[in-house]
C-alpha cells in the first residue's frame, strides 16, 4: 500500500508539475508565433526535427538504461552498486553528447542547405548542437530520479529551466535589432542550449546529494563483479533500443522534412506550405497533447514499476495494474475528446486568437484514443522489457507514413497530411496494444473501453452543447467546461465504469 501510495503521490506531484510546464510551453509557443510569424514557426519546427534526430544520437537509450538498472539494483537491495551504475552511465552519456556535437558541427553547412531550405544558418545549427552534451546527461540523471522514486527533484529543476529559458528568450527577441527568420531562431536556440547547460549543473548537484542520502539510509551491499557486469548491461538495454531509435528518429526527421515539400507540389508555395505546417504541428498539436501530460507523468512512472514486477515475476499483479491502467486511460481519452469537440472554437481564440485553428482541432480531436493509449502502453513494454518492439513498430509506423506522405499530400495537400496522420495513430497504436496482449496474456475488454466510455461521451457532449453558454470569454469557458466535467464524472459511476470502492481506495 505505502508503494502504491508513493507511485500515486509522485503521478500527481509530476503531472501537476508538468501540466505547469506545458502551460508555460504552449504560452511561450503563442509568443513565439506571434512574435516571429508562422512562416517562421514552420522553419523553427523543421529546425526542431533536425534537433530531435540529434537529442536521439546524444541520448541513445542511456535514460530506459539508466531505470531499468538502477530498479533492478534497488529491487534486490544492492543500494550501493548505485554509484558505480551512475558513474558507467554517466560516461556514456558524455561520450555519446560529445560525437553528436562534432558530428552536427561538421554538417552544420549540408543541414542548412538541404533541410533549412537555406534560410537558417550553419552557425545556428553550431549553436543549437551546444545542448547535446548537457541533454544526453540530464536524461541520464533523469532516469537515476525516475528508478529511485525521486522524480519530483528532477522536475522542479526542469521548471526551472523552463521558465529561466522564456525569460532569457523573451529578453533577447525584444532586444533584437535584425529582425530576420535566422536571427530569430538562433537567439531562440542559444537560450535553449544555455538553460540546458544551467540545467545540467543543477540536476548533477542534486542527483550527488540525493545518491549519497540513499545509499546513507539504506546501508552498503556491494557486488564485486557489478564493475564488469554494469557496462555489459548499460549495452545491452541501450544498444537494441537505441540502434531501431537511430532508425526512427532519422525516418521522424525525414518525415518532417518530406511534409512541406509534398504539400508544395500539391500547388502551395514554400510560404504557405511551411505555414500550415507550422499551424498543425507547432499550434494545433500542442493543444492537442497538452492534456496528455498526466498520461506521459505517469507513463514515465510506469517503467520502474513494471520493471520490478517483471523482475519479481508478480505476473498477477502485472495483469491486474494493466487492466486498471488501460480502463482509466480509455475514460480519460474519450474525456478529452469531447472537451475538443465541445469547445474547439472558443479555445482558438483564446489562445491564439485564430478561428482556423478550431477546425483542426475539432478534425483531429478523435484520434486522442490512439495517441494517448499509445503512450500508455509504451510505457508499460518498457518496464516488460519489451523496448526493442516498441522501437519496431514506430519504424514500422514511420516508413508507412513516409509512403503515404509522398503519395497522397501531393494529390490532396492538408487533407491528404490529415489523412496520415490517422492512418499512422492508428497503426502504431494497434500494433502496441497487440505485443501488449501477446506479452501479458491479458484480455481486450471491448465493453469497459470502449462502449461505455464512447456512450458517456456521446450524452455528455450532447447535454453540455444544449446549456452551455455561448462566449469564448475564459470565465465562461472554464463553466463550460466545468458543467461537462460534472456531467461525464457522474455517467462515469452510473455507468459503472467507475465505482465508489475505487474511488475511496483511490483517496
Amino acid at each position: 500500500m505505502r508503494r502504491l501510495k508513493l507511485f500515486i503521490i509522485n503521478g500527481l506531484a509530476l503531472t501537476i508539475i508538468s501540466i505547469f510546464l506545458q502551460f508555460i510551453g504552449v504560452s511561450f509557443g503563442v509568443y513565439i508565433s506571434n512574435k516571429i510569424g508562422n512562416e517562421a514557426v514552420g522553419l523553427y519546427q523543421l529546425l526542431m526535427s533536425t534537433y530531435s534526430f540529434g537529442i536521439t544520437l546524444a541520448l541513445s537509450g542511456i535514460n530506459l538504461a539508466c531505470v531499468r538498472i538502477v530498479s533492478e539494483e534497488l529491487a534486490t537491495n544492492s543500494f550501493n552498486n548505485i554509484k558505480l551504475v551512475m558513474k558507467k552511465c554517466l560516461l556514456y552519456s558524455l561520450c555519446f553528447g560529445m560525437a553528436t556535437f562534432l558530428l552536427f558541427s561538421i554538417l552544420a553547412n549540408f543541414i542548412s542547405t538541404n533541410i533549412l531550405h537555406s534560410k537558417i544558418s550553419p552557425f545556428t545549427v553550431c549553436v543549437m548542437a551546444i545542448s547535446f552534451p548537457f541533454a544526453s546527461i540530464c536524461s541520464c540523471l533523469n532516469g537515476y530520479f525516475s528508478a529511485v522514486r525521486h522524480v519530483i527533484k528532477g522536475a522542479i529543476i526542469q521548471i526551472l529551466e523552463q521558465l529561466f529559458k522564456m525569460v532569457l528568450i523573451i529578453y533577447l527577441l525584444g532586444n533584437l535589432f535584425d529582425f530576420s527568420i535566422n536571427s530569430a531562431c538562433a537567439l531562440i536556440v542559444f537560450g535553449s542550449s544555455f538553460s540546458e547547460g544551467i540545467t545540467c549543473l543543477l540536476m548533477f548537484i542534486t542527483y550527488i546529494l540525493d545518491r549519497r542520502k540513499i545509499c546513507k539510509d539504506k546501508g552498503i551491499i556491494f557486488d564485486r563483479n557489478i564493475q564488469t557486469s554494469t557496462t555489459k548491461r548499460i549495452f545491452k538495454i541501450s544498444l537494441p533500443i537505441s540502434s531501431a531509435t537511430y532508425i526512427k528518429s532519422g525516418l521522424s526527421t525525414l518525415k518532417q522534412v518530406v511534409i512541406p515539400l509534398k504539400l508544395e507540389a500539391s500547388g502551395l508555395s514554400c510560404s504557405e506550405a511551411l505555414v500550415k505546417y507550422g499551424m498543425i504541428n507547432g499550434m494545433v498539436f500542442p493543444i492537442i497533447l497538452f492534456p496528455s501530460t498526466f498520461l506521459s507523468s505517469f507513463s514515465g512512472l510506469l517503467i520502474p514499476e513494471f520493471s520490478s514486477f517483471n523482475v519479481k515475476g508478480e505476473n498477477n499483479i502485472i495483469k491486474d495494474s494493466i487492466y486498471k491502467i488501460l480502463k482509466y486511460t480509455m475514460l480519460f481519452s474519450f474525456f478529452i475528446i469531447g472537451i475538443f469537440s465541445c469547445f474547439s472554437t472558443e479555445l482558438s481564440i483564446l489562445i491564439y486568437n485564430n478561428t482556423e485553428i478550431s477546425k483542426y482541432i475539432k478534425i483531429l480531436a478523435p484520434i486522442i484514443i490512439f495517441m494517448y493509449l499509445d503512450s500508455i502502453v509504451d510505457g508499460i513494454l518498457k518496464g516488460l522489457d519489451k523496448q526493442v518492439s516498441v522501437m519496431i513498430i514506430n519504424i514500422i509506423d514511420l516508413i508507412s507514413s513516409i509512403l503515404l506522405i509522398s503519395y497522397l499530400l501531393p494529390k490532396y495537400g492538408v487533407l491528404g497530411y490529415l489523412i496520415v496522420i490517422f492512418i499512422s495513430e492508428i497503426l502504431n497504436c494497434i500494433l502496441s496494444m497487440w505485443v501488449l496482449i501477446r506479452t501479458s496474456k491479458i484480455k481486450f475488454k471491448f465493453n469497459l473501453w470502449i462502449l461505455k466510455p464512447s456512450l458517456i461521451l456521446f450524452i455528455s457532449t450532447i447535454f453540455t452543447n444544449l446549456v452551455k453558454i455561448n462566449s469564448s470569454a475564459i470565465f465562461p469557458l472554464i463553466v463550460n467546461i466545468l458543467i461537462y466535467s460534472i456531467i461525464f464524472i457522474l455517467l462515469s459511476f452510473k455507468i459503472k465504469i467507475v465505482s465508489k470502492q475505487e474511488f475511496k481506495n483511490f483517496l
